[in-house]
């Protein structure tokens, strides 16, 4: 990394010169400051910086990069300059396809030209999609990336199964979005990989970055990376150990390690010294999820994801791949009027899903509204017996409404389900949905429903009501911000972060009380 410029050394220190390698990699324990020493990296390299993060790319809750050269920043300069190209993408995956396939008809009407006006057709260069597919079929031999209706489609080495980007596997997209990133970056460009091995399998993992370095001599790659056994398969590296982070100077302590030397104390920094990963919904800056569950689970490294697919997905990913990175993770997602058998399936996956209907009830659980009172200086027992009462007529009038939606979300993955088979004409599946009503049973399913809930009245089972009930203005219908002295909702949620951060026994009677509902046969 000859031309590479490294960030500032605590004390004051010169920054040390890198020796010349393609490879850089970032090592470090957690809370070390790799992503901060690696975001001050790419702002040294400037113009020639280009960013790839496989968590992000098929999701597109995200902010778009301004960075010049960027994925977002070539698709709109795409858009401008071919009127044919597609403008509807957002995720970075999405925007790389439509680039692929807009290159590879620009290169099909160039050629045509050619032949039209009797110009030989010397040495072909391959497009960017040719690229893709020659390192596609050598990562997966049995799979095939075909066109089809103006759109790129991926089928088995039999023809069958042909599916759409979005329903490939999420290693599958990785490997998609890593090969047609590599191609779209810059010439000599410094390309940053964040996570290179997340999501994917040991088996094409080494065989995979091995191929997209050979695509692209011109480049430098630098890594992010805590897998010990990735970092030692790449064999022109240069390790850069980052050891802490001083945020107010703005300054790391770090050590370059020449290749070969990863030693047993930096493998014990980053194996030893990480906790494991709790994957929630929602984002960092405004849901309760992320105010919430770190308080729950000091634990856990809490990561939020956006949505519950998300979560359940990069779960379930992880975990595939616990050998390589020796980290336990957990999900958790709202119930969200799943049924037992949704839940005991999401949990056999290493999934929690909370006895309470979304996130907003764990705050109406009886202790922690009675640990809340206690803490107000309330009568709990009084104040308990108060919300308890209004919930309950809350829920008597949202009865039917509530049963409805629980059918509707019951319905809707039964259809799902029924409809996603293959039928041999458009008559067989007119048929077929002919026949849905009497399969799905609606009504049965409302009046059971019903049943249910008129049982958990008869019974003022308040822990049901919880689970059954969602309606996320009951916080402010029970009475609970009222009987407790808060002006609004917020103000109450923000008091119950506040009593879990500072400790005391009605901080661990409220924790257990959550942890106990997130984690029910324990």
């Amino acid at each position: 990394m000859k031309n590479l410029k490294l960030p500032s050394i605590i004390g004051n220190r010169e920054a040390p010169c890198l020796p010349d390698a393609r490879q850089l990699t970032i090592i470090g324990g957690s809370g070390a400051g790799k992503t901060k020493f690696m975001e001050k990296l790419m702002d040294l390299t400037g113009d020639r910086t280009f960013c790839l993060s496989a968590i992000r790319a098929p999701f597109p809750e995200r902010e778009e990069s301004r960075r010049p050269g960027s994925i977002d920043m070539l698709y709109q300069e795409a858009i401008k300059s071919k009127p044919y190209m597609r403008s509807n993408a957002v995720s970075e995956l999405e925007k790389l396809t439509y680039m692929l396939f807009a290159d590879e008809f620009e290169s099909l009407l160039k050629l045509k030209e050619r032949s039209i006006s009797n110009q030989r057709q010397k040495n072909i260069k391959p497009t960017k999609l040719d690229q893709l597919i020659k390192i596609w079929e050598r990562i997966f031999p049995d799979n095939r990336i075909i066109f089809s209706n103006g759109s790129l489609m991926f089928s088995t080495g039999s023809g069958n199964d042909i599916i759409p980007v979005e329903r490939l596997s999420q290693g599958e997209m990785a490997v998609l979005y890593y090969v047609a990133g590599v191609l779209y970056a810059m010439r000599e460009a410094v390309i940053y990989i964040d996570a290179p091995s997340l999501f994917l399998h040991p088996t094409v993992l080494n065989a995979l970055w091995n191929e997209i370095e050979s695509l692209r001599p011109d480049c430098k790659f630098v890594y992010n990376s805590v897998d010990v056994e990735f970092v030692s398969s790449r064999t022109r590296n240069v390790i850069l150990w980052v050891k802490s982070y001083d945020a107010e100077g703005k300054r790391w302590d770090y050590e370059i390690i020449a290749p070969g030397e990863l030693r047993e104390d930096i493998f014990i920094e980053l194996i030893g010294g990480r906790k494991p990963v709790l994957f929630i919904e929602g984002d960092m800056s405004h849901s309760i999820d992320a105010r919430l569950y770190p308080l729950v689970f000091p634990e856990f490294t809490v990561k939020p994801l956006g949505s519950c697919d998300k979560v359940i997905e990069t779960t379930r990913s992880f975990n595939d791949l616990s050998a390589m990175h020796h980290l336990a993770s957990k999900g958790i997602v709202d119930r969200d009027r799943r049924t037992d058998r949704e839940v005991e399936y999401l949990r056999k996956k290493s999934v929690m899903v909370p006895e309470v209907a979304e996130i907003e009830n764990f705050f109406l659980l009886e202790e922690v509204v009675k640990q809340m009172a206690s803490l107000r200086g309330r009568n709990k027992e009084s104040v308990f017996r108060n919300i308890k009462k209004r919930a309950f007529d809350r829920f008597r009038c949202k009865l039917q409404q509530q049963a409805m939606e629980h059918v509707r979300h019951r319905i809707k993955r039964e259809v799902d389900s029924k409809i996603d088979a293959k039928f041999p004409c458009i008559t067989a599946m007119e048929a077929h949905l002919r026949k849905l009503i009497k399969i799905l049973e609606p009504r049965k399913h409302y009046n059971e429903i019903i049943s249910r809930f008129n049982q958990i009245i008869r019974e003022e089972n308040y822990r049901e009501l919880l689970k059954v009930f969602n309606h996320k203005p009951l916080i402010n219908e029970c009475g609970v911000v009222e009987f407790l002295g808060y002006k609004s909702k917020d103000e109450y949620v923000r008091g119950v972060i506040w009593a879990l951060k500072n400790g005391g026994k009605e901080a661990d009677i409220m924790r257990e009380a959550i942890r106990r509902s997130l984690n029910p046969e324990n």
